[in-house]
């Protein structure tokens, strides 16, 4: 579990790194998923990098939701009896979401691929937007609606980023002291905020259209 959610970080800061070069307009960003899907020619082939991601991605999540079935069976098995009376006093809100959270993650994806990268979800009616990756990006935010679908979505995934931090650092054992345990806690703050902000950042600046076509 903590193996697998430590290479869906990696890919969200390099994905994060690469959304926010809309910032840097038209051009720049369009460039940049160009780039992508031409990198390591000749060595590669044309979109070679995406499908080697692709695959590791999937091997992680097949990993990462087989850990969390397991880990789930186990819990349930350690007691077969539910509380009389259940008070969550010290855990905190994400830690009690994480499965639920993970699911919302998982249907998002889904969407998410449907729209920039299948692009049957296209705002466009006559789909030319998926032929330009800035003005697709431009012409989703701008709809109220798909712009809230994200920024949910991107709470979801602060949320199961806040815990999910902590709870790999402490697999990993680097929870074992009061101080340890402190910074877990500001990392997994961090993480969550830095990523899921991050994210959050380019829904928000074309509604209020510091981005725009």
């Amino acid at each position: 579990m903590a193996v697998s959610g430590l290479v869906f970080l990696g890919y969200l800061v390099l994905h994060m790194y690469g959304n926010l070069k809309v910032f840097a307009g038209h051009d720049s960003f369009n460039e940049y998923a160009h780039h992508l899907r031409v990198f390591g020619e000749p060595m590669l082939p044309e979109n070679g990098l995406l499908w080697i991601v692709r695959v590791l991605l999937i091997v992680a999540l097949v990993t990462h939701v087989y850990a969390a079935v397991v880990l789930t069976a186990r819990a349930r098995n350690a007691r077969t009896s539910k509380y009389v009376v259940k008070k969550n006093l010290a855990s905190s809100l994400s830690s009690r979401t994480m499965r639920w959270g993970g699911l919302t993650i998982l249907v998002f994806a889904i969407w998410h691929l449907l729209h920039f990268t299948v692009g049957k979800v296209n705002p466009n009616p006559d789909g030319t937007g998926t032929a330009d990756p800035y003005n697709l990006l431009v012409e989703s935010f701008e709809l109220w609606w798909m712009s809230i679908i994200y920024l949910l979505a991107m709470f979801a995934l602060g949320m199961h980023l806040h815990h999910g931090t902590w709870s790999a650092m402490q697999t990993l054992g680097l929870t074992g002291t009061a101080r340890a345990r402190a910074r877990a806690k500001t990392a997994g703050w961090v993480v969550a905020i830095v990523i899921a902000g991050g994210f959050a950042l380019v829904p928000l600046s074309v509604l209020t259209g510091i981005v725009s076509k």
